[in-house]
């Protein structure tokens, strides 16, 4: 565990440069948020354990219970920092304790990702969740961390409202009660502007390659499609993860 000074010292500045691995992540208990806008918003929810800020934003500082803040020049931010082009505050907020008190119950809407691979589509999707109001993501272990640095950028701040579980999605799925929806998006699946869709039940989206796998599938219950148009028209080979996750959610909130 780190104490920290309010010196920028060089064991800071390499400690906050770590957290772009995922081993040091686990190993600190501590991941990386970068810009005033993303830093307030998930301030409220996770705990910060260092505020390093510019003298241009030190008065908002104060906005921000941390456990150690730095002051620092633009130059100073720089070296700490993993952008290009710095946005006057890097914070390190402590990773929270995972876990929900049951299985996927199937009484509310939620969103399943069988290995999503891209940092960006994660948090991509995080932010399209927050927006329709689903609020939890149940990611199998071979999805990308959300606690990426480039995921956690991607998400905009919804990850302060969105929970996202890291479970072992087949076993998850198998275990649900009966009846429960479990709508699952292929290529060759039916029309989801023809499909009666539920108000709640799990949305699985999969890998961006290979899509959702067999062994994921076996739970689905609901085979559903996002049509191109006009039929028959050569047309992409698909829609990118982020981007049908969008219109599926959407489609599902249209119909309550």
């Amino acid at each position: 565990m780190y104490i920290f000074g309010t010196m920028l010292s060089a064991a800071k500045i390499k400690l906050v440069r770590s957290l772009s691995m995922k081993k040091y992540r686990i190993e600190h208990g501590l991941f990386l948020a970068e810009g005033p806008k993303l830093v307030s918003d998930l301030a409220p929810r996770f705990h910060c354990e260092l505020l390093i800020a510019t003298e241009s934003w030190q008065g908002n500082t104060s906005r921000i219970q941390a456990s150690q803040t730095c002051i620092v020049t633009e130059e100073e931010l720089r070296k700490a920092s993993l952008m290009q082009a710095p946005q006057k505050v890097v914070a390190l907020f402590r990773i929270p304790e995972t876990g929900y008190d049951t299985h996927i119950t199937g009484k509310e809407l939620c969103i399943a990702l069988d290995g999503i691979q891209d940092p960006g589509n994660l948090g991509t999707i995080v932010r399209i969740a927050d927006w329709f109001g689903i609020e939890h993501i149940f990611c199998s272990h071979e999805t990308v961390d959300i606690y990426n640095p480039k995921t956690v950028q991607a998400t905009m701040g919804a990850m302060s409202r969105v929970s996202v579980h890291y479970v072992n999605l087949c076993e998850e799925l198998s275990s649900l009660p009966s009846g429960t929806h479990v709508y699952g998006t292929y290529m060759d699946g039916k029309s989801i502007y023809e499909e009666e869709l539920a108000a709640d039940g799990i949305i699985v989206m999969g890998n961006e390659g290979s899509g959702i796998s067999q062994s994921v599938g076996r739970s689905v219950t609901s085979r559903l499609s996002i049509p191109s148009y006009p039929q028959g028209r050569p047309t992409s080979e698909s829609l990118n993860v982020a981007v049908a996750t969008a219109i599926v959610c959407s489609e599902f909130r249209r119909n309550i």
